[in-house]
């Protein structure tokens, strides 16, 4: 994970810290609280919206898909850590990730590090 400080590393690993790890989709997420009838609170994930693909704010590369491939294994390509195959996805408009890799010849794009605004910040 290059660019990441040791102590931000060291602190995901503190439970309460933070709910998702850095590397997690939901990192950023608004965690919302349900309370139970019996007043037990249940914590969850708020829904995560993702900016219009023209908001990018780094560039993407394009890359064919070739027979075989999956999006976890561009993800281990392209960012050295397949469990990010979620940054691809979310930079091409398909519901299931498993579109990006099911035709070999498709064009997808494959986003840079930081390209795409985080997800409190406004889109234009």
């Amino acid at each position: 994970m290059a660019g990441i400080e040791p102590y931000e590393s060291a602190l995901d690993a503190i439970p309460g810290a933070h709910p998702y790890p850095r590397s997690s989709r939901y990192h950023d997420a608004e965690i919302g609280v349900h309370r139970l009838p019996d007043g037990t609170e249940v914590r969850y994930a708020k829904r995560r919206f993702l900016p219009p693909l023209e908001a990018a704010t780094g560039e993407s590369a394009p890359h064919t898909v070739s027979s075989g491939e999956r999006p976890e294994l561009l993800a281990q390509r392209y960012f050295g850590d397949p469990g990010q195959w979620w940054q691809i996805a979310d930079a091409n408009p398909v519901l299931d990730p498993q579109e990006l890799t099911e035709e070999a010849g498709r064009v997808i794009e494959i986003p840079h590090a930081g390209g795409f605004p985080a997800p409190g910040d406004r889109y234009a």
